[in-house]
């Protein structure tokens, strides 16, 4: 019988990485189930596009208790429509606790939704998409920051 998540890893992912999956199995070791939710804004100009959504799946299947589903429209509904409590995200350094802050009290005010924090692990403080897809654009390896469906779906793309 599997367990309904009670909390939402959610992000947008683009790419995944070995830090983002550090931080869906803590959670769900912390909390039993996790719904890693991989966010959709139409004003952004994803590099992975939907595509983000299998590269999640991929990269979480071998995970006991995590779920993935895609968010569309704001967090805080998202969780109330599932009776999701919770969402957990990683902090990697001040700037994203600020960031962070600011959306907890945000989604606390919308519906109650409370918000964990964890710290990033000391191997992937450092590491964001940003600046993997930047190195990825430029043809730089990447591999060893992102799990192993990412590199082959990375190997596999022709960059502008």
């Amino acid at each position: 019988m599997t367990m309904k998540p009670t909390v939402l890893c959610p992000g947008s992912f683009d790419p995944i990485t070995l830090g983002h999956v550090d931080i869906i199995t803590r959670a769900r070791d912390l909390f039993g189930s996790v719904l890693v939710g991989v966010g959709r804004n139409d004003q952004k100009k994803y590099l992975f596009g939907d595509e983000r959504i299998d590269l999640v799946r991929g990269a979480v299947a071998d995970l006991d208790g995590v779920e993935v589903a895609e968010i569309d429209g704001l967090l805080a509904d998202f969780c109330a429509q599932r009776g999701i409590t919770a969402v957990v995200k990683g902090l990697r350094f001040g700037a994203d606790f600020d960031f962070e802050l600011q959306m907890a009290h945000m989604n606390h005010g919308l519906t109650g939704l409370e918000t964990v924090l964890l710290p990033a692990a000391e191997q992937h403080v450092t590491l964001s998409s940003t600046i993997l897809r930047t190195v990825m654009k430029l043809h730089g390896d990447v591999t060893r920051y992102v799990p192993d469906n990412v590199a082959r779906a990375i190997a596999q793309r022709t960059w502008d």
